[in-house]
């Protein structure tokens, strides 16, 4: 098959890459609209998943034990990420049939409507097991929107910056889940503020509740964007791929293997101190509120340092960047456990932030920008978001698995040997694909 490169003759391209106030105010607005959907996407997803570490075993799961509730809790929250594949894949496929923004728009409605409904659920002890089905079913659907959400927002902003700033430009849609994993924190940390009678009865709701004005706000910035500029010449060319599913299957199997396997250490890196650590440091004996202020400074690390990790992927290729983020963090997980056993709060404070504030926006920083690079323009959505979904399906098992490792070894050396082959994984992927930086963008027909 052909492949034929965007270039700069395209008048939806050279007006995207103009320098100037136009320009910039063009990339500030879709930067912002980008981000603005990971806000929304990832605080729904860390209010889901700080509410399973913290009061989902009590509320929807009491007739349980405590180990018993926390993994079905936890099941429910991976359950949540079985299902982003299919969304993406679909999402994935409309996207690059329809344009990016009409699916940006869907997917993020999706996303706050259903958080929304979850602050609203009755509890077990109301309507009975009737509570944990619907609590399931609302996940379910959550993660069906979120499987494009992502995905689509770090395209817009891939596309719309210019070739040397992909980097820097892409990796703020990543900033947009920082800021949504410290929203979900803090509404947790003001909420638990109330008496625990109160948190238990209606307080967890106000997290999930306060989803919907944060929609309000998304969406409106959303409908004042215009469609990506590449996607537009790509429709004007009548370049628009039949059945882009079916064309990245037989086509772009590999980038979509490595991609997936790329994914193994990013979510390792992000869930273990974000999600699962939350319930670790429940059962050492810590307040609940040391682990929330430890990820409360792991995503305040996060907004600094990804914006870094991604303007150094323009500089020294998305490779280096991505792969020493995965080796960094295999070297920090033995300390990092000793760092959570060892009854200081500094210590606890310091490891949470080091693994999933710094090394993490070393993979999160270069992300957006290698992984659309990897797929021609026009199956670029759905390449990406069925790939890096599928590839989150370990992410939401991660808080599972090390639960269950722990609760039959009393021990976290499994946990460390586990999180450290996810690492291998990723490192062995990376050394396995193209450097993408500087890339011009391919049509595959």
């Amino acid at each position: 098959m052909a492949n034929f490169t965007l270039g700069d003759r395209s008048p939806a391209i050279s007006k995207a890459q103009l320098t100037g106030d136009e320009n910039a105010r063009r990339i500030r607005l879709v930067v912002s609209a980008s981000m603005i959907g990971t806000i929304i996407e990832w605080y729904d997803f860390f209010v889901y998943g700080t509410a399973a570490a913290l009061v989902f075993a009590p509320l929807f799961f009491s007739k349980a034990s405590p180990t018993v509730g926390t993994l079905a809790a936890f099941a429910t929250y991976a359950l949540g990420f079985a299902i982003r594949p299919i969304g993406g894949a679909v999402f994935g496929h409309l996207g690059d049939k329809l344009g990016r923004k009409t699916i940006l728009v869907t997917t993020l409605m999706i996303m706050g409507i259903t958080t929304t409904l979850i602050g609203m659920l009755p509890t077990y002890g109301q309507i009975g097991n009737f509570a944990p089905i619907l609590l399931l079913v609302l996940r379910l659907i959550q993660g069906f929107g979120a499987g494009a959400e992502f995905a689509g927002a770090a395209i817009l902003a891939v596309e719309f910056s210019p070739r040397d700033r992909r980097g820097f430009y892409g990796s703020w849609s990543q900033i947009g889940v920082a800021i949504g994993l410290a929203a979900a924190v803090g509404v947790f940390l003001l909420a638990q503020k109330l008496p625990e009678a109160q948190f238990m009865s209606w307080g967890w709701r106000i997290p999930f509740l306060l989803s919907s004005v944060v929609l309000l706000v998304g969406l409106w910035i959303r409908v004042r964007i215009g469609e990506s500029p590449v996607f537009e010449q790509i429709q004007a060319e009548n370049k628009v791929a039949r059945s882009p599913l079916m064309e990245v299957w037989r086509t772009q199997m590999k980038s979509f293997l490595l991609v997936v396997g790329m994914r193994f250490a990013d979510n390792a890196v992000l869930y273990i101190p974000v999600v699962f650590t939350l319930s670790y440091l429940k059962l050492r004996g810590y307040p609940s509120d040391v682990g929330l202020i430890g990820v409360f400074l792991a995503a305040a690390a996060q907004v600094i340092f990804i914006p870094i990790f991604g303007s150094l992927s323009d500089r020294v290729g998305r490779r280096p960047v991505y792969g020493g983020g995965a080796l960094a963090a295999a070297v920090v997980m033995v300390p990092y456990f000793w760092m959570m056993d060892s009854g200081n709060t500094w210590a606890v404070w310091f490891g949470i932030t080091l693994l999933g504030g710094c090394i993490y926006s070393a993979l999160a920083g270069s992300q957006p920008a290698f992984f659309s690079e990897l797929f021609p323009a026009n199956l670029r959505y759905t390449g990406v978001a069925g790939a890096r979904e599928f590839g989150a399906i370990a992410g939401g098992a991660i808080p599972l698995i090390a639960t269950a490792l722990i609760a039959g070894y009393a021990s976290a050396t499994p946990v460390v040997i586990f999180v450290i082959c996810m690492c291998v994984v990723t490192i062995f992927a990376v050394t396995l694909a193209p450097e993408t930086r500087g890339k011009v963008d391919a049509i595959k027909t």
